[in-house]
């Protein structure tokens, strides 16, 4: 049976930890100066993926 291959545009995004997967937010690429300051400033905390899209998405990364 053949290796399955990790999409890379998902494991770009995503890092994988002990428990769970943590992502960045949304919004932070580019004209960031044209942003308020409150929406850079909460865009650098991240998030974390929910239990169902880990489960989707456990076999990418």
């Amino acid at each position: 049976m053949p290796k399955i291959k990790t999409h890379k545009g998902t494991a770009k995004v995503a890092n994988k930890r002990k428990n769970d997967v943590k992502i960045g937010r949304p919004g932070r690429r580019h004209n960031t100066g044209d942003k308020s300051a409150s929406f850079n400033r909460n865009g650098r905390k991240g998030s974390t993926l929910s239990k169902a899209d880990q489960n989707r998405l456990k076999n990418l990364i």
